[in-house]
């Protein structure tokens, strides 16, 4: 399913413009990005938690010049879905 596609289903269900609910949609989107960015994590009940994540320094091979680089420690995000959700998808 695609950002098109989550737009279209709200719009259809709920009777609120496209345009409204794609703006709504992008700014949430931008919001979580932005408190991710921050470091804040973002918890949604019964949903689930977008959080980060830091990922330690480690050691790489760069197999075509048979070097050996340092990955410095450094954060990603990620998803960690909500219980009722995963029993939903099982």
């Amino acid at each position: 399913m695609t950002k098109a596609d989550i737009v279209n289903e709200i719009s259809k269900n709920t009777g609120i413009e496209k345009a409204i609910v794609l703006a709504t949609v992008e700014q949430f989107m931008e919001t979580v990005k932005k408190s991710l960015s921050d470091g804040d994590n973002v918890y949604l009940r019964g949903f689930g938690s977008f959080i980060v994540k830091k990922r330690a320094q480690k050691t790489a091979r760069n197999i075509s010049k048979n070097t050996t680089i340092i990955i410095p420690e450094h954060n990603i995000p990620a998803f960690k879905p909500a219980k009722t959700f995963m029993s939903n998808v099982k």
